[in-house]
């Protein structure tokens, strides 16, 4: 678990943000000028990009209702200054004191950055961060910030990424300004950049007395790519040293941090620039050298490290097909524990996580949800390392989850998503996304929701198997999503092991098992060994009537069908047609009567119908004459068994011929007389959140389940099975929608719902 004080939050930057107005005064920015050259993907800009300027109130209701603790957000330079040194702009000033206000108003700690890559245009014509006067001119709007906003906001960070805009902006030319200068030029612009932060930790010393400052910087991790103790020294050497081309020169971790944390600028550095390098005063190094109360640090992946045979640094070859972002950066989940480890055993400072996250193809589902679990995914397994770390004794002080909303990705413009809120563009709606929620319960529980701190076995979620009726519909795929065509789908077996349908594993350990397969050779996971997994679960859609049935009992079964199980059965109605109804029982009151209303096909005489509606509950016992209705679906839990016996089917043609039907049998299974509708139905209307059991015989218990918040279920001694029939949520870090199928394996602990759904639970009784 995290420290009591952790901080947790998103994060944002003003131009990816913000947008403009043609009211609000603010100046050029450099990036404003880029994005005209024809160097975003889509061709876009950010003119809008999320609005914030306009709804940054509806912005800050939606992180209270998330439940963040903080923002870390950025001051345009430009909006604030337009020509970077001259007069302030008022609006401006109004518009960021009035959004912390409105932070604080919804409990919400805000964290300032003064730059995040926006630079004033009238000060890059000037030459900026090349220019020798650069220092200065950022300490004007240092002073700016902090005579405006420092009773507000009690933590400042002063750059973002510094690598960024140097290698990016100066370097490479990737990003704006979008120079390729020189080496003397760039390491001369990098060298005033951190003048600038020592001078802006002046000066917010002498606003702020009290207030926290730090400095974020980022980099790829250097990680060893075993635990052997030469890997690890190989990787820490790469981490903080000199491996990159001259070309890529400022995507460096130590020419960055040494000098603001150490009061020098590594040996090695100015070794390999001594050609290039001007002079390096000690009162350059003691102005650089200012106390910061915390090292923030961007972290979204890292590269493996080996030892060589002579202790030389071996760049290990990644997995084939290995793990992607949307960006196509590496999923390397130990770079959150091994960067802020290297970090603290160099520095000495509080760690605290400024960025991270994964961009992802996000898009609403048929329910309007956005399912990113593949972000949640990718975050547990993240934020479980950075807590290993803090675990072992780095002091990590918190974590900012990259970004708070969709936006604007700089060159990549609109076409990546690493928000937890999911922007549609066109309107600029917000949806908090599934992922959303999960971060609303790590920060409230101070991750404790984690997976390093639930030692249980995973979740098995399902594949269902489909079958095509004469009877089938299209509910299937219209109302729950399934990707099945046709529009006779009668069938989704759920939870299935049964010979003409067999559920499958869709992920994790055992993905691609089939249910029969894992039943038989993991035991482990059910606690209890029959012959084959006991109990079915399907999604029944009657577009026409089903067949008029009853089931035998285990004894009639057994003697009459080859020592076959008979066959119980329940049904829980998820939709129906207004006056919809399904057979359940019939009129006879004696044997006698049931065989001659049989004889004569007096079918409308003998079977009763009872009306339905959305929630009902039925259990079928062997002997109930029953059959689903036209227009009714319903999710059935049964033996897994095959035995039916066919009392009457309408006449009906199916592949050419009358199905079969088997009367005699009917009349000797048939309960008589049948049981009263009031034992046989459970009308369940309640909406508040629990657990209802429904019916507990010989063969299972059912029970609905209600989230509408948080809901722990304990799995101990019982494996559990389980069907999401409406709404969304979350099984800890696992998305749920409608139409999932899971089970809970024996032992797995204590199962945390969250979210806004209905599901049936089953066990073996």
């Amino acid at each position: 678990m995290f420290r009591d004080d952790f901080v947790w939050g998103v994060a944002a930057s003003a131009y990816q943000t913000e947008g403009r107005d043609v009211n609000d005064g603010a100046g050029v920015s450099i990036w404003d000028t880029f994005v005209g050259k024809g160097k975003i993907a889509d061709g876009s800009n950010a003119d809008v990009a999320c609005d914030m300027i306009h709804r940054y109130k509806e912005d800050f209701a939606i992180m209270k209702t998330m439940g963040v603790k903080a923002y870390r957000f950025s001051i345009s330079w430009s909006r604030l200054i337009p020509d970077g040194i001259g007069e302030v702009n008022e609006a401006a000033v109004s518009f960021y004191r009035d959004m912390l206000i409105t932070m604080r108003e919804n409990g919400i700690k805000p964290f300032i950055t003064l730059f995040h890559w926006e630079y004033p245009q009238a000060l890059e014509d000037k030459g900026g961060w090349v220019n020798p006067e650069s220092p200065k001119w950022f300490e004007r709007y240092a002073q700016v910030v902090g005579d405006n906003f420092a009773d507000l906001c009690d933590d400042f960070i002063t750059f973002n990424e510094p690598q960024c805009t140097i290698n990016l902006g100066y370097v490479r030319g990737y990003h704006a300004p979008g120079k390729e200068l020189p080496l003397k030029d760039t390491l001369f612009a990098a060298h005033n950049l951190l003048k600038a932060h020592g001078l802006a930790v002046k000066v917010l010393r002498q606003k702020a007395p009290n207030a926290r400052i730090g400095y974020a910087p980022t980099c790829g991790v250097a990680y060893p790519a075993s635990d052997a103790p030469k890997d690890i020294e190989a990787a820490k050497r790469r981490y903080f040293g000199f491996d990159e081309d001259l070309a890529n020169w400022g995507w460096n971790v130590s020419w960055f941090l040494d000098p603001v944390i150490l009061g020098r600028y590594p040996q090695e550095g100015i070794d390999l620039f001594k050609d290039d390098l001007f002079e390096i005063t000690k009162e350059d190094m003691d102005l650089i050298n200012q106390p910061i109360d915390f090292i923030g640090q961007n972290i979204y992946n890292g590269y493996p490290i080996k030892a060589g045979d002579n202790g030389e640094i071996v760049y290990e070859k990644r997995d084939r097909g290995y793990n992607q972002t949307a960006m196509g950066w590496p999923i390397t989940p130990s770079c959150l524990y091994w960067g802020p480890k290297f970090l603290y055993e160099r520095y000495h400072k509080d760690i605290l996580i400024t960025e991270n996250g994964m961009a992802c193809c996000d898009y609403p589902a048929p329910d309007g949800a956005i399912h990113d679990g593949e972000r949640i995914a990718f975050l547990d397994k993240y934020i479980s390392n950075l807590q290993k770390a803090a675990d072992e004794g780095a002091s990590i002080m918190g974590y900012f989850h990259w970004s708070y909303c969709d936006n604007f990705e700089w060159t990549d413009g609109y076409t990546k998503r690493f928000g937890l809120v999911y922007v549609d563009y066109p309107s600029l709606k917000r949806t908090i996304k599934d992922s959303g929620f999960w971060f609303k319960e790590v920060m409230e529980t101070n991750g404790k929701n984690l997976s390093i701190n639930n030692n249980c076995k995973e979740p098995l979620f399902l594949e269902p198997h489909f079958t095509h009726n004469i009877w089938g519909g299209t509910k299937l795929r219209d109302v729950f999503g399934y990707n099945i065509e046709g529009d006779d789908i009668g069938e989704c077996w759920g939870i299935a092991a049964h010979p003409n349908g067999k559920s499958v594993v869709k992920s994790g350990t055992f993905r691609g098992v089939s249910l029969d397969d894992l039943y038989r050779d993991h035991s482990e996971l059910f606690g209890t060994k029959h012959d084959k997994f006991p109990l079915l679960t399907k999604i029944i859609d009657a577009k026409s009537d089903l067949s008029i049935q009853v089931h035998p009992d285990d004894e009639y079964a057994g003697a009459n069908e080859n020592g076959s199980l008979g066959k119980t059965e329940c049904w829980y109605v998820l939709d129906c047609d207004e006056d919809a109804s399904l057979v359940v029982g019939h009129n006879a009151a004696t044997r006698q009567e049931l065989a001659d209303m049989m004889d004569q096909g007096r079918w409308s005489d003998l079977i009763r119908e009872v009306k339905i509606s959305k929630g009902d509950f039925i259990q079928i016992d062997p002997g109930t004459v029953h059959a689903i209705k036209g227009g009714v679906v319903v999710l059935e839990t049964q033996q897994n068994s095959d035995i039916t016996y066919r009392l009457y089917d309408y006449d009906r043609i199916w592949n050419g011929a009358k199905r079969e039907l088997h009367v005699d049998k009917c009349k000797d299974v048939i309960t008589v007389p049948a049981k009263d509708l009031s034992d046989a139905i459970i009308h369940d209307t309640d909406k508040e959140q629990g657990i209802r059991l429904l019916n507990s015989c010989k063969y299972y218990e059912v029970s609905r389940v209600n989230v509408t918040s948080k809901l722990d279920i304990e799995v101990s001694d019982k494996y559990l099975l389980f069907s999401v029939i409406e709404g969304t949520g979350l099984l800890g870090s696992h998305p749920l929608k409608k139409g999932d199928h899971f089970i809970l394996p024996v032992g797995f602990g204590t199962a945390r719902f969250a979210g806004d759904m209905k599901l049936i639970m089953s066990c073996e009784a």
